[in-house]
């Protein structure tokens, strides 16, 4: 799996419904998604690493973001 664009990210957003903030950072509006879908909102939460989401869209985002912090 590829890691998503923030445009990619967005369209998903208005996909699910999610309402966007303007300047809302990419893990807020991902955890926003992730609760829409009725999932935990666990993105880079520094579980990666644990995560038993193996096929998880957002799996390659999530370790990047954890690995940049």
């Amino acid at each position: 799996m590829k890691t998503l664009s923030i445009t990619e990210i967005k369209k998903k957003a208005r996909d699910q419904g999610v309402a966007q903030l303007k300047n809302a950072k990419k893990c807020d509006i991902i955890r926003s998604i992730q609760a829409a879908e009725g999932n935990p909102q666990c993105f880079a939460t520094g579980i990666s690493e644990t995560c038993p989401q193996e096929k998880c869209c957002w799996r390659p985002d999530c370790i990047e973001a954890e690995v940049s912090k």
